[in-house]
């Protein structure tokens, strides 16, 4: 996704956690009791002297990914794919405030979402080994 935004080296930091964690940062930085899918704190941040710019962070609650994967119909590996490409423009300073915003950064997240293919096998659901039998 970094690559196709073409910003050059930079990083920035994904934290995966549940609707407890996020409702409490989604409470302290933007004034709502209650959690949310994803949220961005970019960062201005120049390059550094290895020429890496810190692009920020990205939280993503994996409890409400889950019930939106659902209800959009797709498995939860996709959802975060979707959600993380969504953080990460807002990182960059793309919003969604007007009809017009949201069209564009849509059409960016449908963009992103197709730089980062998965793997056939991230699709599946992990099933459960069976225990070991001692004998």
């Amino acid at each position: 996704m970094l690559t196709a935004l073409e910003l050059g080296r930079c990083e920035l930091s994904v934290l995966l956690t549940n609707d407890r964690e996020i409702q409490e940062l989604n409470r302290l930085h933007r004034d709502k009791d209650k959690p949310t899918d994803v949220l961005s704190f970019p960062l201005d941040d120049e390059p550094g002297s290895e020429g890496t710019r810190w692009l920020g962070d990205v939280v993503i609650s994996i409890d409400t990914a889950a019930r939106q994967a659902l209800g959009r119909k797709r498995g939860l590996v996709e959802e975060v794919r979707f959600l993380l490409a969504h953080g990460i423009l807002h990182l960059i300073g793309y919003d969604h405030a007007t009809k017009a915003e949201k069209r564009e950064m849509d059409a960016m997240t449908r963009r992103l979402v197709k730089h980062a293919p998965l793997e056939r096998a991230e699709l599946q659901p992990q099933r459960k080994r069976p225990a070991s039998r001692r004998r």
